[in-house]
This record gives C-alpha cells, structure tokens and sequence, in this order.
C-alpha cells in the first residue's frame, strides 16, 4: 500500500457494485463532487449501463483519485480509475494500439502513477487527452447548450477542430477552441470548466462520442464485459480490444 493511504481507515467493500474513481469535482465543495459524480452516472447509464451496476466517486485532483483508487483496491473493492491522460497517448507500432495506460500513467512526467499490486490492465482508464475531447464528438449538444433551448445564443461552431478522432487534438488545442467558440455568448459567457463542463457531460450521446474515442471504447467495452450488459449495450462492437494473437 501506498504511504499516503497510510493509517486510513478500511472502505466497506461494495460486493455487488463497482466503483468508478474518477478525476474531477472539487475537494472544497462537496456540492462540485456531487455534480460531477452526477454527470459521469448519467453518461454512463445513457451508454446502458443499469443504474444500480455501478457507483461513481468524484476525487477532483488525479493524484486524489489514483490514492482513492488504491486504498479502495487494497480494500478489496471491485474499483476502476478514471483520469485525464493530459497529453496525446502514442501508438504502439507492433499493435497499432495506444500505449498501456498504466505504462503512460507510469512514465508521464509529473505523475508517475505506477501499477499498484493487484490492478488489472482493465481497471484504469482514460479520457484522451482531457474530457473535454469528448465534447468535440458531440458537436451537436455541445451547441445546443450553449445556443439555449431556441437556438438564439451565439456559439461559432466553426472554431472546433473538425478531426474524427478527437484523441488526436492536445489540450491545449481544446482549450483554445472552447474559448473561441464561446467568446460571444452573453448568457453562459465562455466555457469554464467548474460552472459548465459537467451540465454539458450530462447531454452527451455516448453512442455518438465512442466512435471519436478509442479510450471511451475501451472504457465502455470492459464495463460492459464485467457488468454483463449486451443487452442493453448491443449497439458497441467490442471487436478490436480481443487480445492480439
């Protein structure tokens, strides 16, 4: 176990439930955290995940989440992470594949986030390179929220980068279209991450954002693997994540 877990008292283990540990929320509030598990809860159960099959825990920083996810780990609860990868994740050339997550987690200056004992490939995830990317698959909604419910707000949809594969655009690219797309609306005023990053995630399509986003496929692919969902999630081809031969 980490040190920093050190003299933490043992989680109840959830049998039947598992927990996603996501990066997001803010600390100081537990309003924000709140929100932010909310909107992660509703994405996901629009994927057709059933309610009830799983939780989500809002830590707000990644090194808060990476520490709740392996005390909850060495706890023996049934757990994922879920962070931003921050920067664009390579491919490897021999599979064609993005990188190991962990291995990218590991190696990333700044985190350094090993392998805990016991952890799965499976059990961390991420959002390529912020969550934001995920907006830029939904075009759609992400103008919708912003135009207002008759369409009368201003929002340049012509500032959002136009690529198919949103894990292609850095952060930093992200960022900027955000800002420019939202300059002009006088009622929501520019993007910001606190007040509007997680009303928006609540209006997201994740059937139309997985084909933008190998990692949200990934993601999805193994909750619906674990939590037994074909039923409900038959419209999401896990094809390319069998195990290379």
């Amino acid at each position: 176990m980490d040190e920093r877990q050190a003299g933490r008292e043992p989680l109840v283990k959830k049998h039947n439930t598992l927990t996603i540990y996501v990066e997001g929320g803010n600390r100081d509030s537990r309003a924000a955290l709140i929100v932010c598990q909310r909107a992660f809860k509703i994405f996901l159960e629009r994927a057709g995940l059933p309610p009830r099959s799983f939780s989500v825990e809002a830590c707000a920083s990644r090194d808060q989440a990476y520490d709740d996810f392996c005390f909850a780990l060495a706890s023996g609860e049934n757990a994922l992470l879920l962070v931003d990868s921050e920067e664009l994740v390579p491919s490897n050339p021999q599979t064609s594949r993005p990188r190991p997550v962990w291995q990218h987690l590991n190696d990333r200056v700044g985190d350094r986030l090993s392998r805990p004992a016991g952890a799965a490939d499976e059990q961390a995830h991420l959002m390529v390179p912020t969550m934001e990317a995920w907006f830029l698959a939904d075009r759609a909604r992400l103008a919708a929220y912003y135009r207002g419910p008759y369409s009368r707000e201003a929002f340049n949809e012509n500032a959002l980068p136009k690529r198919a594969n949103v894990e292609a655009v850095s952060k930093s690219e992200i960022e900027a279209a955000l800002a420019n797309a939202t300059r002009p609306n006088q009622t929501k005023g520019p993007y910001h991450k606190g007040r509007h990053s997680f009303e928006i995630l609540e209006t997201l399509d994740p059937k139309i954002v997985a084909p933008a986003s190998y990692h949200l496929r990934r993601l999805l692919c193994h909750l619906k693997q674990v939590l037994q969902t074909a039923a409900t999630m038959g419209w999401l081809d896990c094809a390319e994540f069998a195990p290379v031969a």
